[in-house]
């Protein structure tokens, strides 16, 4: 079992958050503790109304709301019944067990999980200290829940969700739950991609058809550091409605991400030279950005180039699906870099050689996605599709020289 505690400064907020999945059908009131109706016959008045009839004795306290969220393994099945026993186990043991709290069965994620609202501010007026309540009192009641209803540990759990996210797989905008799909595909990029950087993050969230948006730069939400998820369709188009960071499980924020960008830039420096040697195999070959986009896509790398109004390339960023990792070319070197990429392209055009892909049914069977989820990936099929990449189109000059000289020789062959 996972436990997170969310402090906050209104309590109506957290109440109207769970609510407001009850009337969407994404969640359920299950129990509640502390009031004086059944659950059935409580409503939203009655909810706010005890909690407030708390906080207003202490005027002074900032934060005033809990909202705690206990997350279950994908493959665990708990009742409701053991729920609301866990649920009531677990505010004994951090020390709210006198507060007034309500459970809320949520049904909107890929594993069981359930959110308890409650107050810190007692009856007396005084307040129930939150520091470090995550990693003292928390920790010592998961640890005894875990074993009284032998439920998979919180390391185990999070082992899981690792495994699960080496298989994720594009969001569909319309055929998946959304908020499930792009929290699927966020968590297990987070644990699984090494980026030191937003941009970054965004280049690998792009091969699943997701997008972190921190909005416009003169906008409140960039100044104040919010992050929210889109999914994209097949054009890197959003589509649908955002989802805020908060409201993901791990809550993946701006503020964690960034957290995590220095660490992550360590892990990742042994895979460069992994990397700069596929780019290099691709590179002894003159070849369009196309072509190069699809010969890296053999060996697993995904390459997003950007470009401006006029079509300049500006930025160049590898996905290494391999060995998890990101870089931009630069950081690669000076020969990886946009403008060094983009005066290697100009120079094979100048050269006169043009590429393409061969469509003809023969080659086409050499191109075989892995239908496993990875992005960019493919087998090489029958012969080798990487040569077939590189290999120039055929000159359709040469080809008339060529005849003209076979039909000069049959001419001559004839009048002799």
């Amino acid at each position: 079992m996972v436990a997170k505690i969310i402090s906050g400064k209104s309590i109506r907020a957290a109440l109207s958050y769970n609510e407001n999945k009850v009337d969407q059908g994404k969640a359920e009131l299950i129990w509640q503790s502390g009031f004086k109706k059944e659950v059935q016959r409580l409503n939203f008045h009655d909810k706010l109304g005890r909690f407030q009839n708390l906080t207003k004795r202490n005027k002074r306290a900032k934060t005033n709301a809990v909202h705690i969220s206990l997350n279950f393994a994908v493959n665990e099945r708990v009742d409701e019944t053991q729920l609301n026993a866990i649920a009531r186990d677990y505010m004994e043991g951090i020390g709210f067990g006198d507060q007034p709290f309500l459970v809320y069965l949520h049904k909107d994620a890929g594993h069981p999980h359930i959110h308890i609202v409650t107050t810190n501010i007692r009856h007396s007026g005084e307040r129930i200290s939150l520091h470090n309540l995550g990693k003292t009192k928390s920790e010592e009641a998961r640890k005894l829940i875990e074993k009284r209803y032998g439920l998979v540990p919180a390391q185990q759990h999070r082992e899981l969700y690792k495994s699960k996210a080496l298989a994720l797989s594009k969001v569909f905008y319309g055929k998946d739950d959304t908020k499930r799909a792009i929290s699927n595909v966020v968590h297990g990029v987070i644990q699984s991609y090494r980026f030191t950087s937003l941009p970054e993050f965004n280049a690998v969230l792009s091969c699943y058809n997701v997008f972190a948006d921190r909005g416009s730069r003169d906008s409140v939400m960039y100044a104040k550091k919010g992050l929210r998820y889109w999914a994209m369709d097949e054009h890197g188009k959003k589509v649908g409605i955002p989802i805020k960071a908060s409201s993901i499980y791990s809550s993946p924020t701006l503020q964690k991400l960034e957290l995590k960008f220095a660490s992550k830039k360590i892990a990742r420096k042994p895979n460069a030279d992994q990397l700069k040697a596929a780019i290099d195999r691709v590179m002894k070959n003159k070849i369009t950005s196309e072509r190069f986009e699809r010969a890296l896509s053999t060996y697993g790398i995904d390459v997003l180039f950007r470009r401006n109004g006029e079509g300049r390339l500006y930025g160049v960023t590898f996905v290494d699906h391999n060995t998890k990792c990101v870089f931009n070319g630069s950081d690669l070197g000076k020969a990886y870099s946009a403008n060094a990429l983009s005066q290697w392209f100009l120079s094979s055009q100048t050269a006169g050689k043009a590429y393409r892909l061969s469509g003809s049914n023969e080659r086409s069977q050499y191109l075989s996605p892995i239908t496993n989820g990875t992005v960019g990936r493919f087998y090489l099929g029958k012969g080798n599709l990487l040569e077939e990449l590189l290999k120039p189109e055929f000159d359709d000059n040469l080809e008339n020289n060529e005849l003209k000289r076979k039909r000069k020789k049959r001419r001559r062959k004839i009048q002799n």
